[in-house]
């Protein structure tokens, strides 16, 4: 173990026995202490989220045409997985396969040249 994890074993050990101490000795002031820190919490989260969340182009018609998109684009996405075609076993039928666009030249050389092979 280095110095670190032992530091940070020792700040959590002395952490539940402080809150352990608390909590027999003073219930009421550790519940009370416990709501005020979440409320505490809670308006700092509140007002980051209202204040930075609002500014810059997080309320600009771009980025609402942009949150308008990706619901409709996920709402298609969800059509189109939930439609899957039922294929019965009875009527299968091979897939009409499409010519390739692929254009194959045949390149001059030595064809009828045999390779010197030693064979095993």
């Amino acid at each position: 173990m280095n110095a670190r994890n032992i530091f940070v074993f020792t700040l959590i050990l002395l952490a539940t026995i402080g809150l352990g101490t608390s909590l027999f000795g003073n219930p009421l002031g550790l519940a009370r202490k416990l709501l005020v820190t979440a409320a505490v919490i809670g308006i700092i989260y509140f007002i980051y989220r209202r204040w930075f969340s609002g500014r810059g182009a997080g309320n600009s018609n771009e980025q609402r045409a942009f949150v308008k998109a990706a619901k409709q684009s996920k709402k298609r996405h969800k059509r189109k997985t939930a439609r899957k075609p039922q294929v019965s076993n009875v009527s299968k039928k091979r897939p009409i396969r499409k010519k390739s666009n692929a254009k194959l030249t045949v390149i001059e050389g030595k064809k009828n040249k045999k390779n010197n092979r030693a064979s095993f």
